[in-house]
Order: structure tokens, then C-alpha cells, then sequence
């Protein structure tokens, strides 16, 4: 049935519409466009075609950090939510000293990010850093390196530093899990429930739209990665840690405005795709477990 107030509904939504239309579609129509063009950001362009995405393509950092985006992606969806997951369900039995707990974990995320990394870069320091200490202490000086300057534990080390920042996660996924009746917890304890299975067969699968959110957001934060490799490695050694952030940075500092768009325009529709996929997978898997 048509709505009667349809004009006034169109009049209430043209200022957000509006808004949505210049700072959302318009630039990223533009970035599409400018993508298949050679430009300097000051002249004129010029149209050459799909030239920035094959010169990419055959490119192999941009390979390594494509790979590295997907890495990321996985790791914090896959990872990431999973712990957040347990200490989220940990907290909502409500230990002792649960809202210091929670306040301690979430405390990351009310910290620059700039102010983490360099914490971190001090941590994984060769010559002093904490983490190559207590290795020394404990007597296992073999295993200390150059986290950072490592090609073989670069990557790892600036993802693990990330993964710790549980934070936002489990305080969404935590306000899911307390809005479950404890009176279903009360019903199962008497028909013999422990704890593990109360959560595995009552918690988890009121909290899965939300568990399937949480990962869709997170993969999204690690295809869109930049602040923490960029600070603590720039993408070394050797473009190891190297991600599509860091290349679309340097593209456009060195005035390569239409190879820096084919980069964004890239991760765009891959970012897309990648999301949407598993987005479906997880709703359908869901729909199984629930039917």
C-alpha cells in the first residue's frame, strides 16, 4: 500500500540523502574514474585504459600486499572475535572484578593508535626491547631476533600486536550476551547443564547476528589496514609487511594519483567481494545451526 506522506517522507530524507551523495558516491565514482587515467593531481588527465591495474597486477609488491590485506582481514575476523568471544561470555558470568576487567580491555581503544604502535616498535626493540629480554631472563637467547627487521616474523609480529585489542568487540558482543533471560540458564542448570554447554548450546546461538556482524567489521578493518604497519614497519623489510594502504600513501606522495586510485578502486571491489562472501557463508552456516 503506497505511503500518503510519501512527499513529506522524500522531504525528511533528502538532507541525509544529500549529504550521503557528496561525500560517499561522488568520490567514489571519482576514484573509479581517475583510476584509468595517468594524473598528477595538477594537470590534465589522461585516459590510458586499464594500464594502472595490469602494471599492478605484474607489480610483486602489490601482490605481497594484497596478500598481506587478506591475511590481516582473516586473522582479525577469524582471530580476533573469536577471543573476544570467550572473554565477552567470561565477563558475563561476572567473576570478580568483571567491570575492571572490561574496562581494562576496552582502554586500547581509547588510546591513539599512534601512541600503541610506538609502545609496541619499543617491545619488539633488538636491542633492549622487552619481549628480547624476558626471552634472555628465562634463558632463551636463541629465540631473540629483530621482530620487526625479520622478514620471517615481521608480518606476524605487527598482527599479533593487534589482535591483543579485544576490546570494542567484546563489550558489543558482551551487551549481546547479557541481554540472554538468565531464566534459560536457570532452566538448563536444572536439567544437568554445565557451564560449557549453557554457553555452546544457549549463549552462542542467540549472540550469532551478532558474532556474524563482528567478523563482517573486522575483516573490514584488516582490508582497510594501515596505521599500525605504516608506524612500526612502513611496510619493510623488504615490502614483507607491505599492505594496500601503505602503496596507495605512497602513490599519491609521489603525485601518482591514477595509480594510487587503481590501488583504492581495487581494494574496494576485492574488500567488497571478500565481505559479501563471507558474510553469506556465515548467514547461511547460521541458518543451518538454527533450523
Amino acid at each position: 500500500m503506497r505511503n500518503k506522506n510519501w512527499k513529506q517522507i522524500c522531504l525528511f530524507l533528502l538532507p541525509a540523502l544529500l549529504l550521503y551523495a557528496v561525500f560517499f558516491i561522488y568520490p567514489l565514482f571519482y576514484v573509479f574514474i581517475t583510476s584509468f587515467t595517468q594524473w598528477n593531481g595538477i594537470g590534465s588527465m589522461k585516459f590510458i585504459g586499464f594500464k594502472n591495474f595490469t602494471d599492478l597486477f605484474a607489480n610483486e609488491t602489490f601482490r605481497i600486499s594484497l596478500k598481506n590485506n587478506f591475511i590481516w582481514s582473516f586473522a582479525l575476523g577469524f582471530i580476533q572475535i573469536p577471543l573476544a568471544t570467550i572473554m565477552a561470555l567470561v565477563l558475563a558470568r561476572k567473576p570478580k572484578g568483571w567491570k575492571v576487567y572490561r574496562t581494562v580491555f576496552f582502554l586500547p581503544n581509547v588510546i591513539s593508535q599512534v601512541a600503541l604502535a610506538m609502545m609496541w616498535t619499543a617491545i619488539y626493540n633488538a636491542d633492549g626491547g622487552i619481549l628480547n629480554s624476558l626471552l634472555a631472563a628465562v634463558g632463551l637467547e636463541s629465540l631473540t631476533r629483530n621482530w620487526l627487521g625479520d622478514m620471517g616474523t615481521a608480518l606476524g609480529a605487527v598482527i599479533v600486536q593487534q589482535l591483543f585489542y579485544i576490546g570494542y568487540f567484546m563489550v558489543v558482543i558482551l551487551a549481546s550476551r547479557m541481554g540472554i533471560p538468565e531464566s534459560y540458564y536457570e532452566a538448563a542448570e536444572i536439567d544437568g547443564a554445565n557451564v560449557w554447554q549453557q554457553e555452546i548450546h544457549i549463549s552462542l546461538p542467540n549472540i550469532l547476528p551478532i558474532l556474524i556482524t563482528s567478523v563482517t567489521l573486522a575483516m573490514a578493518y584488516g582490508m582497510r589496514h594501515f596505521e599500525s604497519t605504516f608506524l612500526m614497519t612502513n611496510g619493510g623489510p623488504a615490502h614483507a609487511t607491505s599492505v594496500l594502504g601503505i602503496m596507495l600513501y605512497q602513490n599519491l606522495g609521489a603525485l601518482k594519483y591514477g595509480v594510487g586510485n587503481a590501488i583504492g578502486a581495487t581494494l574496494i571491489v576485492l574488500g567488497g567481494v571478500l565481505i559479501m562472501t563471507i558474510r553469506w557463508l556465515l548467514n547461511k552456516k547460521s541458518q543451518k545451526m538454527m533450523g
